[in-house]
Formats: structure tokens, sequence, C-alpha cells
């Protein structure tokens, strides 16, 4: 794997982030994104999720298609996840209103009329692949143009996914920054030993940002469960290859690719989607795919499983908490107060602040 680098704009930090603070912006709600695993969206069931603030309801009917719903009757504001799914839709638990798919109102058990039947309730476009779940939460009419995800290592048999989900009490954006910034490797040194990160270089655009980097061992040996992950790194003498890790946010998704030393395929594929849950968005639940590449020996995989995902459990637990001091250090000091020098993080707070939407 050879490096391409274009530009290193650290001086090409747009100006939005310095006209609103990046933690009092919302995410923009007009993409796609996960809500829930498919697997937790039972046959005949309800699944309550949120967005923003926002109480939606999974409901998967009796042919097994999922749909989306405000979670709120419009009669008298019950959350429907409490109701009973049929075949065409849901009834309330309350006076057993009925909502189909698209959150029309298609019976009230006391009125004769149709006409005399209230609005319906809001509907959400949702999609259901990769083993996730997705909503339009932004303007339903724009959803049919807005580009869904493509992440072509989960479907590929050469590759082994990971889910990831889990919730962390902080803004999303500094779920961003962590992933970005490989320059906070000491912060992993019991698990993963000595790093020195070298920042090769970043590209950036209007709604995008990407950093590569490669790194060397400092000090100690390579852990068991990264080895199992991307493969024994080489010694000896200086071959000219180097391994290469490209990170990307593309609003607002985030990936990370890492390519072993000479290898045509990312060993390991990464995509994160970073959902807020609470109106102020200071609680997030982490959506993501990570997709590694099978060894020569299929069996194998199977057989060091346990040891990547004992490995990766203690590098996520240690950014979750990294993270969550950083929000209760912002909720402290009421603003944004760091100090940021470096050019990939201002490339990308640049990127979240002008795509995403003002507090």
């Amino acid at each position: 794997m050879t490096f391409n680098m274009i530009h290193n704009p650290a001086t090409n930090v747009a100006s939005g982030a310095m006209r609103r603070d990046i933690r009092k912006t919302d995410l923009n709600p007009n993409f796609w994104y996960p809500v829930a695993r498919s697997h937790e969206v039972k046959a005949g069931k309800t699944h309550a999720v949120s967005f923003a603030g926002l109480p939606i309801v999974l409901v998967r009917g009796k042919a097994k298609r999922v749909f989306a719903l405000e979670d709120r009757c419009a009669h008298r504001q019950v959350p429907l996840h409490l109701g009973e799914v049929g075949a065409d839709g849901i009834k309330c638990s309350y006076h057993g209103w009925t909502y189909d798919a698209a959150g029309n109102c298609i019976s009230v058990p006391y009125l004769d009329h149709a006409a005399d039947r209230p609005n319906k309730v809001r509907a959400y476009p949702c999609r259901e692949t990769y083993g996730l779940i997705f909503i339009f939460p932004g303007d339903a009419e724009r959803s049919a143009t807005v580009t869904f995800p493509e992440i072509p290592s989960a479907r590929d048999p050469a590759y082994k996914t990971r889910y990831l989900s889990r919730r962390v009490n902080c803004h999303y954006t500094f779920m961003h920054e962590n992933l970005m910034d490989m320059n906070h490797q000491f912060l992993h040194r019991r698990l993963m030993g000595g790093i020195k990160t070298i920042f090769v270089g970043m590209r950036s655009g209007p709604d995008w940002v990407e950093a590569d980097y490669t790194f060397k061992r400092s000090s100690g040996k390579q852990p068991w469960g990264e080895k199992f992950m991307i493969g024994e790194r080489p010694a000896g003498p200086e071959t000219g290859l180097r391994d290469l890790m490209t990170i990307r946010t593309g609003y607002p998704y985030q990936t990370l690719k890492f390519w072993t030393a000479g290898s045509a395929h990312p060993a390991l594929d990464l995509w994160n989607s970073y959902i807020p849950l609470d109106r102020a968005q200071r609680t997030n639940h982490t959506y993501g795919l990570m997709m590694i590449r099978r060894p020569k020996i299929p069996a194998l995989m199977e057989l060091l499983w346990p040891a990547i995902i004992w490995f990766t459990n203690g590098i996520f637990a240690e950014d979750r908490r990294i993270c969550e001091l950083e929000q209760a250090a912002f909720d402290a000091q009421g603003e944004d107060c760091n100090q940021e020098i470096f050019p990939a993080i201002r490339g990308l707070r640049r990127v979240l602040v002008d795509n995403g939407v003002a507090l």
C-alpha cells in the first residue's frame, strides 16, 4: 500500500468552527441513520427508540417488514410502543386507535365513519439492511434523493462483521474527534503498549475530511487481540512498506480502514454512526460495523474471535470513558474551551459545524 498525500490545509479551517460552538451544533437530521439492530425488533412486536429527543416506535408487522412511527398516539399522546401489533398496523393500548405503516389512523373502534377519524401520526422512512434498521428523521420528501450509506465490506464474505452498539454520555462530535485523532494512542498504553503515531497527511472537501497515519512500536509487544485482527507486524530492517490507516468523516458517518504493509485489501474496515438520543444531544448511541478480513484458514477466525472481542471491548471502554470526561469538562465550563492545534481535527470541526444545525 502506497501513500498518496495531497495537501495539509492547516490554515484552511473554515470559519464555521469560529462562529459556532461545535458542542452546540445539532446533527443534521436529513440523512439515513441506524436506530436499532435488526434482531431487537421481533415479528409482531414493537421497539422504542429515540433520535435527538424524538420518540419513535419501530414495528415489525406480521409480514416481517419494519416501519417507524412517532411514538405517540394522536388521541392522548400515549406511547404506541405499548400497543398491539396487528396484520396491518399497530393498535394503541389505551382506546384501540389503529395506525397503518404510513401513520394513517385506519380505525377508531367507537366511530362509524372514516371521515370522523383524526389526522395521522408522523411516519418515518425506514429501511433495513446490514443487520440494522435505519430511519430518515428529517424531511421525508428528501429521503428518496439522499444517498443511503454504502458499506461493501459488510456484504463481502471475505470479512467477518462485529456489530458495535453502545451508549456514550457525550455529544456526538466528541466521538468523531476521538476516532479521527490517532495521536491519543497513549490512552491505550495498557492494552497496546507503546505506539508512536505518524501523521502522514490529510485531504478535505465541503462535507468530508480524511487523515492518514502509519505507526511504529516504541515499547512493549503487539497484543494478541490486535495481532489477530490485523496481522503480525513484520520484524527486522525497514522494507520500505508501512501499514496505512485512513480515517474519514464523510458527513455524517465515519470510517476507518487499515491496510497491513503491502496488502491490497484492508485488514480492518470500520463504519460508525453516532445517534443523539436526547434533545440537547448530550448523549449518543453508537452503531458500528467492524469488518475484519478472514485469515487463509477459515476456522482460525472463529477460534480467535473471543480474543478480538476482549481486545476491542477494552479499547472501546477507554474511549468511552475519556469522551465522557470531555463532556463533563464542557458541562462544567459551559462552552468549548479546547485549544485545538492538530490540522486533522481542525478540518474535522469545520465539516461538523458547517454541515450540522445550529442548536
